[in-house]
Order: C-alpha cells, then structure tokens, then sequence
C-alpha cells in the first residue's frame, strides 16, 4: 500500500509540474495569514493549502474543500471560487525567512507553527509582506 501512496504523490507532482510548466522545487503545508490583496479583501485568510517553491516563483495552492459544512453552506457560496491560488513571480520576491521558536520549552508548551515570511514588491514597486503559518517545512 505505501508503494502505491508515493506512486500516487510523485505522479501528482509530475502533472502539477506540467500544468504550470515550471519545476517544483520545494514544497509543504501551510496556511495562509495575510499579505495577498486579493485574498485579504475577500477575507481568505486562514486558508489551508500548498506553500510550493518552483523555478519561476512562490505558489499557494489552496484546493477544494469536501466537508459535511461545506456541502450545506455550498448553495450560499456559489459566486465563490472552488479553487484559490496565487503566483508570486521569482523577481518580485525580496526575500523569505522561516521564524521558528528556538527555545525547547516555548516549543514543547506552544501550539504555535513556524511562520513562514515573504517579502515583495506589488505591481505598484511598493514593498510589502506576506505571512503563512508553515506545518511543515518546505522540502
């Protein structure tokens, strides 16, 4: 069964590949916080999704979601999106930084994940900053 898993994950990746055309060069878990206009005025932050690094830039690719509430509350949401992703391109971005607790106890008695940071100019040249709680490190 485990065979058939990393099967299934490298063939996903393969296609995610091809679809955007641009290698994947790390990836992870994460949520969205704040920082995309787009995303802030419709208020999506708090969003699950993928955080992927790839050759042209930094994607947050947030898919469907299936749950019992969804399914209900679907009727009311219709003029929204099922799918949300944004594309930061690679000369855009400033900078990143991982921010990870270093002291052992704020770690052991924390619930709070890694936030991972990206610096960037917006279509205006004004700097500006976008957060994500990381779940687990890009790999």
């Amino acid at each position: 069964m485990r065979k058939k898993e990393e099967k299934d994950v490298e063939a996903f990746w393969q296609e995610y590949e091809e679809k955007i055309g641009e290698k994947v060069l790390a990836r992870g878990l994460g949520k969205y916080i704040c920082g995309w206009e787009e995303f802030d005025k419709k208020e999506w932050g708090g969003i699950w999704g993928l955080l992927i690094s790839t050759s042209g830039g930094f994607r947050f690719h947030h898919f469907p979601q299936t749950s019992w509430i969804f399914a209900l509350t679907s009727f009311i949401d219709k003029g929204k999106p099922r799918e949300k992703s944004l594309f930061l391109p690679q000369e855009k971005i400033i900078s990143t930084k991982l921010i990870k607790e270093k002291k052992w106890w704020k770690v052991l008695f924390s619930s709070s994940p890694p936030l991972f940071v990206i610096q960037y100019t917006d279509e205006a040249g004004s700097e500006k900053q976008m957060t994500f709680e990381a779940e687990f490190p890009l790999t």
